[in-house]
């Protein structure tokens, strides 16, 4: 519809930004102006074909359909309205992505005696009795006994309301109820059914006649939240659905769809959210219908599209040829106590190739526990330095920055390298004066948290950026770290072991390396769960490790008390310790909030034996390499997410002596809590432990996506759909391959689209 604006008295025009979004435009898009009494009227200027023209406003109409607050919808009133927003729902294209969770088949009423149990059934008949039992334990529920022609069968609830149930479920009143069948002794159960009652001399074809979304097809079941139903959320699910499915438009290459043997996307979302007749329910709830394969495909196309768009520029951006000199990487294999692992030359040799070719490096780094990233990564720092660049290290938390600080600075200190450690608490004139020798290059190599890619520090000569545990930061980070060079290289390390799928998905715009192989002498790592009436024995343990000029770890979840918690704090504990359990033996502590000198001071003693058990928080995740320390108790387990862990038991284990790992825990433990500990005593296999924990959290909270600067999964799942993932990546791999830029004609719905679906996140791709 034309929208009519008012001349400016400089003979200017601006369009208001909400104008252009309602017409379908974007800054920069043609118009047509034409004189009016009221001042100017302004039209989209569509394309001089006709047939053009017309897509190009239906296109638009679309996009504003599912744009469509789902307040407006009929049936869903302002209480609906706020439900459905908890679950994320705010407009009809959200909508139409709630997928259902499960599938009831509902084609056919089945008669009682027919019913099988682990099936969800439909079945109608009269109510013979209803009431509140209780077992000879004590335990009440209500029971319905329905009965048709063919038998009878018991309906149960557990929790309950009484005067609810008894007002509904009366003697003698008929139903069509639907449930999964169980069966216990000879007597067959149905939990918590769905009912429709039938009216009074009513039949039960004319009840499945009248509600034809719940009876007699392959019925969705939602994911639910407090205050909804299903039988409302289905209802409008249903309008929706009807009304707007057909805006989604497929804007995948035709030849990928053929190849690929997808849907129209609108056909695929009505498929599963009202599956047809002859519809396979479990196919479905599988996630193997080609229904949910075409948008599964669809989502993962595009997220791969952004990440190959990203690589591709870097891939074509000129970066730096750096050459290897040796001048400062054979000298610190001389420095070394030990020899390279076969994994770590092969890694590094990868690593050398990337930084010697013309454009910059990407490249991320997998590594379990103790598997020696860091000298692989002091390494590829080194050859960017014998080339007279500057390299930055940047690591998630303060503690450890000051790690790898302390651990790299030793080396470099012998090699005549200048090693600077920038944190947030630098004040002042420290402050200044760091960033004053990073400007000037005085600085080699800068280590840091996320204060190193802030606007006031300026790098002379930015060559190499290393990013530490990767998995806390996103692309916007690492967009921003190569902003501080002229297209610095860019190395990313994780001690996550990532599952291949996860990484391929949010590090696609990665090369991968991975060191698969411990140094030589390790020995397994013996890891039990110990509740608190076994703290005295877990105590002789370590007893008696000291007595065998041992040493052991005792980790504490916190550094001091706090308000809300009922954990006993390291400082406190630590004391206890040394005065009432310990006190013949030589403790130490080691927290966050101590200054990096002190911290050293404490693990200088700790490696040289002055300390037999050091109390500590989880300062000591990473860094500390002690082979003579061979248990580790981890109070409060359950407190602590697997990868923590761990990274954790990893500081046991490093020399030739047995070690045990110690989870201690009150025992009241969660579902999650249970599980996480339960991996721990079974495996020490960093990748199976990343594969439980992603099972456990879901991919989301397993890399914090939301910040990782890459579009949320609405269909997909990365578990179930691997091989989905595997496909969509060639696909888009290819397509960016042949349009770097997407700057063909064909492809101008599927820029649109992908500037759409990653909202501004693309801007190391400039597409959006």
């Amino acid at each position: 519809m034309p929208v009519v604006i008012t001349l400016a008295e400089n003979g200017q025009i601006s369009i208001p930004d909400d104008l252009l979004k309602d017409l379908g435009l974007k800054p920069g898009d043609p118009v047509s102006l034409a004189p009016v009494p009221e001042g100017i009227l302004l039209t989209p200027h569509l394309s001089s074909s006709p047939v053009a023209a017309k897509s190009q406003l239906q296109d638009s109409i679309h996009r504003k359909n599912l744009e469509t607050p789902i307040h407006v919808i009929k049936g869903v009133g302002p209480k609906l309205a706020e439900t459905l927003g908890r679950k994320g729902i705010a407009t009809v294209e959200d909508a139409l992505y709630l997928l259902p969770n499960r599938y009831e088949d509902r084609r056919q009423v089945v008669p009682i005696a027919r019913l099988r149990p682990g099936m969800t059934s439909v079945f109608a008949g009269e109510i013979i009795s209803a009431d509140v039992v209780a077992t000879k334990g004590g335990r009440r529920f209500f029971e319905a006994v329905v009965r048709d022609a063919s038998g009878t069968v018991s309906c149960k609830w557990f929790n309950f309301n009484p005067a609810f149930l008894k007002k509904s479920w009366k003697q003698g009143r008929r139903g069509i109820f639907t449930g999964l069948v169980s069966q216990f002794g000879l007597q067959r159960e149905v939990h918590h059914p769905d009912a429709e009652w039938l009216a009074e001399g009513e039949t039960v074809e004319a009840v499945m006649a009248r509600d034809p979304v719940s009876f007699g097809r392959v019925v969705p079941v939602y994911p639910l939240t407090e205050g909804l139903h299903q039988k409302t959320l289905r209802k409008v699910m249903k309008g929706v659905v009807d009304q707007f499915a057909s805006c989604v438009e497929s804007v995948l290459p035709p030849e990928v769809a053929r190849r690929q043997g997808l849907l129209p996307l609108s056909e695929a979302l009505q498929r599963v959210h009202f599956p047809g007749g002859d519809a396979d329910s479990q196919l479905l709830e599988e996630g193997k219908d080609p229904a949910n394969r075409t948008l599964v495909f669809d989502e993962f196309f595009f997220l791969e599209l952004g990440l190959a768009l990203k690589r591709q520029g870097i891939a074509l951006e000129t970066g730096i040829a750096f050459s290897v000199s040796h001048t400062y990487t054979k000298p610190l294999l001389k420095l070394l106590p030990f020899a390279m692992t076969g994994a770590q030359r092969r890694v590094l040799a990868e690593i050398k190739a990337d930084m010697m070719a013309p454009h910059p490096m990407h490249r991320l780094v997998q590594g379990d526990v103790g598997s020696g990233k860091t000298l692989v990564a002091l390494m590829a720092a080194l050859v960017a330095v014998e080339n007279g660049y500057q390299v930055a290290i940047m690591a998630p938390t303060e503690i450890l920055a000051e790690q790898h600080y302390l651990n790299l600075h030793r080396w470099c200190d012998e090699l005549g390298i200048s090693v600077t450690l920038i944190t947030s608490s630098l004040k002042g004139n420290a402050k200044k004066d760091v960033l004053a020798r990073v400007a000037e290059g005085a600085a080699q190599i800068v280590i840091g948290t996320h204060a190193v890619i802030q606007e006031k520090v300026e790098f002379q000569r930015l060559g190499l950026g290393i990013v530490d545990e990767q998995h806390r930061f996103g692309v916007i980070q690492r967009g921003l770290l190569r902003k501080k060079g002229e297209n610095p290289d860019i190395l990313v390390m994780t001690a996550t072991p990532i599952p291949r799928t996860l990484a391929m998905t949010v590090f696609g715009d990665l090369s991968l390396s991975v060191i698969d192989e411990l140094p030589p002498g390790r020995t397994p790592i013996e890891t039990r769960v110990c509740y608190e009436n076994r703290r005295q024995q877990v105590y002789g343990i370590i007893r008696e490790e000291v007595a065998k000029g041992r040493q052991a770890y005792v980790i504490y979840p916190l550094v001091e008390e706090s308000e809300k918690s009922d954990l006993k704090a390291a400082i406190q504990m630590a004391e206890h310790l040394a005065n009432d359990i310990f006190s013949d033996l030589r403790l130490g502590i080691l927290h966050g909030r101590m200054k990096p000198e002190e911290k050293e001071g404490v693990m200088r003693s700790f490696k040289a034996r002055e300390i037999d058990i050091l109390v500590a928080t989880t300062v000591i995740e990473v860094g500390i390499d002690v082979p003579n320390a061979t248990v580790m108790v981890i109070e409060h387990a359950e407190r602590f997410g697997l990868s923590q862990l761990h990274q954790l038991r990893g500081r046991v284990g490093r020399g030739s002596e047995k070690s045990r790992c110690i989870l201690m825990t009150p025992g009241r433990l969660t579902e999650d809590g249970e599980k996480r500990l339960r991996v721990m005593e079974s495996t020490t296999d960093g990748f199976r432990i990343s594969e439980a924990d992603l099972e456990i959290r879901g991919p989301g909270d397993f890399l914090g996506t939301r910040q990782a600067g890459i579009p949320d999964f609405r269909v997909a799942n990365i578990l179930r759909d691997g091989r989905i993932l595997e496909e969509a990546r060639q696909e888009a791999f290819a397509v960016a391959e042949r349009d770097p830029e997407l700057k063909l004609a064909e492809h101008a719905k599927l820029r649109a689209e992908l500037a759409r679906r990653w909202g501004g996140r693309l801007e190391l791709a400039g597409i959006a």
